[in-house]
This record gives structure tokens, sequence and C-alpha cells, in this order.
């Protein structure tokens, strides 16, 4: 498990290219065979990928956690973003289409991932920080709240799907969804905002050969992340986060925080972006 620790706005001013990327970006979480986690001092979140493929594999305990098994003190959000597959948590089992998710609540010992008969199954999660548990439940693509919002003439036309959350799936802190484009439309979170009271994680997946401009940092201070496929973005409460990809592209948000109100936002007007 690496450790991700983040620097202030004034000193992420001053990172370089290779150094920005290094500090808010992760790539290479989907590696068949493996369990890949990375900590973040993001309010304690964990983010990673499960690929199974001839053989299960476990969800990891880690001494970066301080306990005994990983969901001891935690909850976490699978979202399925490959071929079908499975998950089993203690002794049920519960099948994942693509874009299905799973929530695990606080105190499940076993937690395990299979692949599929038909294709490559991909795991994507997110873990939160719990105080109580919550039912195990699953959201599939389908049942999960979808509002069309944007502007198709601003570029920016999209569905949100929103698993857990206050009016779906019922969790401690994490809330976790999945925002897909209509065709034409790439911009994201547009116009932008910032959200002191929480963090946030993306992962942007079915890119294809495109990319996404990811806009951070400072509102005042704007940086960018050029962003490929299946990777990972880390996003501090202090920071802008929005972009555009070059075509049709997809991509996870989990938060964690204060509150899981999804419109607790603080907007940012384009005239005050630098």
């Amino acid at each position: 498990m690496r450790l991700h620790y983040f620097p202030t706005p004034t000193a992420t001013n001053t990172l370089s290219t290779d150094e920005l990327r290094e500090t808010f970006l992760i790539g290479g979480i989907f590696r068949p065979g493996e369990v890949v986690t990375h900590y973040t001092d993001l309010d304690r979140m964990v983010t990673g990928a499960a690929v199974p493929t001839t053989a299960p594999l476990a969800l990891p305990a880690d001494k970066a956690l301080g306990t005994s098994f990983f969901l001891e003190r935690r909850e976490i959000g699978i979202l399925n973003v490959g071929a079908p597959g499975v998950v089993r948590v203690g002794a049920t089992t519960y099948p994942l289409a693509t874009l299905d998710c799973l929530y695990v609540g606080l105190g499940e010992r076993d937690v395990v991932f299979e692949n599929g008969p038909t294709g490559q199954a991909q795991f994507y999660f997110v873990s939160t920080p719990a105080h109580a548990k919550y039912p195990t439940a699953v959201a599939t693509r389908e049942q999960a709240k979808a509002d069309p919002i944007g502007d198709p003439a601003k570029a920016n036309r999209r569905r949100i799907a929103k698993y857990i959350h206050l009016d779906g799936i019922k969790s401690c802190q994490l809330v976790l969804g999945c925002t897909e484009f209509e065709p034409g439309s790439v911009w994201n979170t547009m116009p932008p905002h910032t959200h002191s009271r929480r963090t946030e994680i993306y992962l942007y997946f079915d890119l294809g050969e495109n990319v996404v401009v990811h806009l951070m940092g400072e509102p005042n201070a704007t940086r960018n992340l050029i962003v490929h496929d299946r990777e990972v973005v880390l996003s501090p409460a202090w920071s802008v986060h929005c972009g555009a990809g070059t075509g049709n592209y997809r991509f996870v948000w989990a938060m964690g925080g204060d509150n899981q109100v999804f419109s607790d936002m603080d907007p940012v007007p384009l005239t005050g972006l630098r």
C-alpha cells in the first residue's frame, strides 16, 4: 500500500509537471492477478483496484491501516468497470455486471473478488473510515439515480449515476457515483466548484486513446494534469476539479468528509478562474 501526503496550495504552485503528477495522479492500479491499494490523507480515503484472473483475490490487510483486517474500522464502495464478475462478502456472493456497485460496511472480515466467465472483471474501489455498520448492498447501473444535467451547446451534457448517497445505498460518510457523457459532450463539472467540507477522488476510464485535461489547484492559480485511461486524480478540498476530454469518457467520483449532501459545494465563477 502506497501512502500519499499532500502539499499546501502555496507549495503546489511550485511543483514541476513531473512533481505534480507524482503527487496528485495515480496510474497502473489495474494489474491482472493483483489487488493494488493507495492510502491518502484526503479524509484518510483508500483507493485501488482488484483484477482477478484464474484465482480469487482477497481484500488485503496492511500495516498502514493499523488493523487486523481491511474493514475492521472502514467501509468500502466497489464499482465493476470491466466485464461481469463476482464479489464474495463472507458466505454471500454478489454478482456485479458492468457498472454495478457494491457497498460493504464496517466489520466485514472477508471480501473476495472473482472473475466472471465472459471476460475480465475489473473492480475499482474507494474506502473511508467508518464509525457504525451499514448493511452490505448492491445498486445496479439501472437502479442508480441518474440526473441528466448540462447543455449540449456547452459540450457538458452528462448523466450522473449516484450509487452511495443519502437517497441510495446508505453509508457512514462515503459518497460514490459515476458520470457518463452524451455524444459530443466532453466537459465535466463545469462550471467548477470546490467543497471544503469533503475531499474527492476521480477515476477516469473508457477513454480509449483519448485524454482528459483535468484542471486542479486554487481557482486563481489553476494547474493541469493530462490524464489517460484508468488513471486516478486525487483532489484536495481546496482544489477545483473539472476537465475536458478529446473524446467521450466516463469517470467515477468518490467523496469523504463532513457530510454527504451532494449539492454542498462552493461554486467558482468562470470569471474567477486564473
